[in-house]
């Protein structure tokens, strides 16, 4: 077959447009492969394409130039708020530095005494009811004569801490105003490792700060995280960098609702922070606006976590008193004079298996469940005792005051 020399040259004009439409398409279908892979009943639809996609066209749900991070930072971001804090300190002086007498020999006779300074600092909230109603952690505004929210649009109000709860971390603040933006609370109940983490705070004073990652585990304990181990909460770990003015702030999922209160960073680590789940932090500053303080119920026992290791030290320790034959579960390894796990007959070497008719593994797990129990009713409390098992009734009390 011969052609002319038109001919040809549109021949192959035709070709190379052809190829570049299908290279185009393949990298198209490739791209959105690694992201998304089409599924048998998804419609397919060819879209222009210019250069390589956006990192926003990529991700599921999204679309123009605002991906899912965005979305639920212009969503949650005006009802994060700014706490500034300033709390009078004494200044320990020696008493005979107080002496006028010493103070003239030592040539100081006209300098002041200072008795005393204030110490500022920042953290971060949220607003969660139109009418004021501001959570935030207890050590930002804990001991603090003046507490000032300042809202992203540039308003200030002043607040007043309505209480503050140091077993879990939680300070509940009422600002006067009306219509103000709030967040939803969203459930960090079902979280597994993987899913989207995003926490908006103010760290190092840098206000309406973003970072994101993911959910890196849950169920944390307070020693587990390098907090005071009366703190009763299970943590939530997250590897969104979080700084110091973060605290108070909000952990949201991909959604932009709130799943827990930042609250913890570990000194010795890097790319690790920790979260008070919401339904926790919820259920406290809801006692806490409505009676200024929270009861936490209480056993009185110490316990630990049981493996093969700690049962072998255990058994190894003259001084111990104890002999254990369990591998797992929670061994009490203490109980409180006095206290209502005492009255009730609970004894060191038990080891907890149910507590309020569900199955626990760890001690985190039986201090979730005391939490959950009512101050003065009866809580069941099933124990593995001499090789049989054991159900007491116990009547949790008030956590005791001095401890919080």
């Amino acid at each position: 077959m011969s052609l002319s020399f038109k001919h040809l040259a549109t021949y192959i004009s035709l070709l190379a447009i052809g190829s570049g439409i299908g290279m185009i398409g393949g990298q198209y279908w490739l791209n959105q492969g690694r992201v998304n892979s089409p599924q048998p009943n998804d419609t397919m639809k060819v879209q222009p394409v210019s250069g390589t996609p956006s990192k926003a066209a990529l991700i599921p749900g999204t679309s123009g130039s605002a991906n899912f991070i965005a979305q639920a930072v212009e969503k949650v971001g005006p009802a994060v708020v700014r706490i500034d804090a300033a709390r009078r300190i004494s200044n320990d002086i020696p008493e005979p530095l107080k002496n006028p007498i010493f103070r003239r020999f030592f040539g100081g006779e006209d300098l002041p005494v200072p008795q005393e300074r204030v110490e500022r600092g920042i953290g971060s909230g949220f607003i969660l009811t139109a009418d004021g109603r501001v959570m935030t952690n207890a050590h930002v505004v804990q001991d603090t004569d003046v507490v000032d929210v300042t809202l992203k649009d540039g308003r200030t109000f002043r607040g007043k801490v309505v209480g503050v709860d140091t077993v879990t971390d939680v300070a509940a603040i009422k600002i006067d105003a009306n219509n103000l933006p709030t967040v939803a609370l969203g459930r960090s109940e079902g979280l597994v490792p993987g899913q989207w983490a995003i926490a908006i705070g103010n760290p190092l004073g840098l206000d309406n700060t973003v970072t994101a990652g993911i959910i890196s585990a849950t169920g944390r304990s307070s020693s587990q995280v390098g907090v005071p181990s009366d703190k009763r909460v299970s943590f939530i770990q997250t590897d969104a960098a979080i700084n110091p003015g973060n605290s108070g702030g909000p952990l949201l999922n991909d959604r932009g609702q709130v799943i827990g209160i930042n609250t913890a960073i570990r000194a010795d680590a890097q790319g690790l922070g920790f979260a008070i789940p919401i339904e926790t932090a919820q259920r406290v500053a809801d006692q806490l606006f409505a009676k200024g303080k929270v009861e936490h119920p209480f056993l009185g026992v110490q316990m630990v976590d049981l493996t093969p290791s700690v049962r072998k030290d255990i058994n190894e320790q003259q001084d111990a008193n104890l002999k254990v034959d369990q591998d797992e579960g929670v061994l009490i390894v203490r109980v409180v004079d006095g206290s209502p796990a005492a009255k009730a007959g609970l004894e060191q070497g038990d080891v907890i298996l149910k507590v309020g008719g569900k199955p626990v593994k760890t001690a985190v797990d039986v201090q979730s469940q005391v939490e959950a129990s009512q101050i003065g009713g009866n809580l069941e409390v099933e124990v593995l005792r001499d090789g049989r098992s054991l159900k007491v009734k116990v009547k949790p009390q008030a956590f005791p005051s001095a401890r919080q």
